[in-house]
């Protein structure tokens, strides 16, 4: 079967499990799911796109108005994957669902009137990554790598946040990468906040860029730290703590493994590394794909690691952060965002060797 009819036949078993007939996906994610990568949004801001998918026995549908249909045919090709485009004008008020679903025991992936919600199993879905998907996420991770070591090649001190989430955003769209999360902060504003919006703050020596970047629906993170000068002894100690505890999560992550284990391994680490507080102040990453986090993990996650699934952790003690988005092979982890030449810090976990990026130390 191919990756389309793969998708298809965990559809179908999910609801046979829940007893359903009809499955309705509305958000972003989950349509490029299960479309093998399309793209159904117009506002980038919005969880749910302008067109949905509708799966009932009498056939696959996209539904959405005539605005959105013509590209979805003739650039996403949808209807050659086998689905129904159904398109009433956008001024007509129509429900295809009630239409096409009405009778049917109906699940999705947000709660909707008279549907079973599903969404965390279809989470768990989006997380199972097929060969194909694998792949998409390796050409993924390179270009935000890209876009990341081109855009602080061009930071300088006297630049705003502002005009540092411009360069970042500007090398991402170039790449064909939609910078969802860009993430600015320097200085002071680095011990400040875990999640940094842009602000009108000039650089003066020292700036941290997060992206999360997406292409055929998948996300890459990634975070990278740059300093003017000198590095603070400090800064120098907490970096080498955070890359101990981003290594055992890499480490840790394997098939097999239950996720709940994997941040007790990592929560370890921090304590042993003199930070036992540092893991509260900010959540610690976990599986990726179609969201930037499918399940942000705690100790009391239960889900398993499955060879083939990506993971972005991204453990921070004050003032630093590590984060790279990383593919979990049959005999080792594949880090997708490293940065070729960058500068990194060898955490050894258990006598095995795993690179962490460094904050990059500029005159």
């Amino acid at each position: 079967m191919n990756e389309r009819q793969l998708k298809q036949q965990r559809i179908k078993e999910l609801l046979e499990r829940h007893g359903l007939d009809a499955l309705l996906l509305q958000r972003v994610s989950s349509f490029a799911w299960a479309t093998c990568g399309a793209a159904s949004y117009v506002n980038t801001a919005s969880d749910l796109g302008a067109a949905s998918l509708l799966f009932t026995p009498q056939g696959d549908y996209v539904l959405t108005n005539n605005i959105e249909a013509t590209r979805l045919a003739q650039e996403e090709k949808l209807d050659q994957q086998g689905f129904q485009i159904v398109a009433p004008f956008w001024y007509e008020g129509a429900n295809p669902v009630a239409e096409l679903a009405g009778g049917l025991r109906l699940g999705a992936d947000v709660p909707y009137p008279g549907a079973t919600d599903l969404s965390a199993e279809i989470a768990q879905l989006r997380a199972r990554l097929l060969p194909e998907e694998g792949e998409r996420f390796r050409q993924l991770g390179r270009l935000c790598a890209e876009a990341m070591d081109a855009a602080i090649g061009q930071v300088q001190p006297g630049q705003s946040e502002y005009q540092i989430a411009a360069l970042l955003a500007s090398e991402t769209q170039a790449r064909g990468v939609q910078p969802i999360v860009n993430l600015i902060a320097t200085d002071r504003r680095i011990f400040s906040f875990r999640h940094p919006l842009p602000a009108d703050k000039a650089l003066e020596r020292y700036a941290m860029l997060v992206l999360c970047g997406r292409r055929w629906g998948l996300v890459c993170s990634i975070t990278r730290l740059v300093h003017f000068g000198p590095l603070p002894q400090e800064l120098q100690r907490k970096q080498e703590a955070c890359a101990r505890v981003d290594a055992t999560f890499i480490a840790a992550t394997r098939p097999g493994a239950r996720l709940g284990d994997v941040f007790s391994q990592a929560v370890a680490t921090y304590a042993a590394a003199g930070y036992a507080e540092e893991w509260k102040l900010h959540h610690q990453g976990g599986s990726a794909a179609y969201e930037p986090r499918e399940h942000v993990a705690t100790a009391a996650s239960d889900e398993v690691v499955y060879e083939g699934q990506a993971f972005a952790w991204n453990p921070s003690i004050t003032g630093t952060k590590s984060e790279d988005t990383i593919l979990v092979g049959a005999h080792a982890n594949e880090i997708l965002t490293a940065i070729p030449g960058w500068p990194v810090i060898e955490a050894e976990v258990d006598g095995q060797i795993i690179p962490r990026p460094a904050i990059l130390v500029l005159d």
